[in-house]
């Protein structure tokens, strides 16, 4: 296993939509030295946006996010480059973005491509790199439209983890999937990011994939963490009335983890 030193950062991070910010300086810090970075928190508190500024996707209203020492919306081209398959992220609705007509096969070819241009060539094909998240060599041929939302956001997994990120940022992975397949990609995520080292971060509802991925959890509530541990310790003992709040919500999750 090689060592990686590649680190993303929020420092006093402020942004969101409006006049209300729902990112209100945030200091956070993901590496493959921190271990595996779990977020919870309601619906439409943040979570996303949070997600989308430390990529770059969003522009910072405030406070700022670092790549190893420098502004994410300020990398030269070389940077952006190395950037765009170090840090990988996979939003909820999966491959949304793409032409729908582009098959699976080329979609994924592009983003070994990506790699090989950014000096992380994988050696891996496309039948391989899917089948990392369970899609069988028959899905290559596929155009994007024709998959199903569990099958696309399998497939959004695989291209990111295809440029072996050394930095992942899930938002909602599995809520497309159902329960067999949430456990099973689950459980290929824990090993893939425990066998190469990846700094992870992950934002969801799913309280068991954040369980199992997780051994830090963040409640974001008011732009802020207002309550961290592990998912075990914020629902058996939660102290912020949010956290309290959840726990009411997921009563079958507490004493789950104990």
């Amino acid at each position: 296993m090689t060592a990686k030193t590649s680190s993303l950062s929020a420092h006093g991070l402020v942004a969101g939509y409006g006049s209300t910010p729902s990112i209100n300086g945030i200091d956070l810090l993901v590496s493959p030295s921190t271990g595996a970075i779990g977020i919870i928190g309601r619906s439409g508190v943040g979570k996303t946006t949070l997600i989308k500024t430390m990529t770059g996707e969003l522009k910072a209203r405030g406070g700022r996010v670092n790549f190893d020492g420098a502004t994410v919306g300020r990398l030269g081209m070389r940077d952006k480059k190395r950037f765009g398959v170090a840090v990988r992220s996979v939003a909820q609705n999966g491959f949304s973005g793409l032409d729908g007509r582009q098959t699976v096969e080329k979609a994924i070819e592009g983003e070994l491509a990506k790699a090989r241009k950014a000096g992380r060539a994988t050696g891996a094909s496309a039948e391989g790199a899917i089948a990392v998240m369970f899609l069988e060599p028959r899905f290559l041929k596929r155009t994007i439209s024709s998959l199903s939302g569990g099958e696309r956001q399998r497939l959004a997994l695989a291209a990111a983890l295809s440029t072996r990120p050394d930095i992942l940022l899930l938002d909602e992975p599995t809520t497309a999937l159902d329960q067999s397949l949430k456990d099973a990609v689950s459980r290929r995520l824990a090993e893939i990011v425990e066998e190469n080292n990846i700094g992870l971060l992950v934002a969801s509802h799913d309280l068991d994939l954040i369980n199992r991925l997780c051994p830090t959890v963040h409640v974001l509530d008011g732009g802020t963490f207002v309550e961290t541990g592990s998912v075990q310790e914020l629902l058996n003992t939660p102290k912020h009335a949010v956290t309290r709040e959840l726990a009411l919500v997921f009563p079958e999750t507490t004493g789950t983890f104990a």
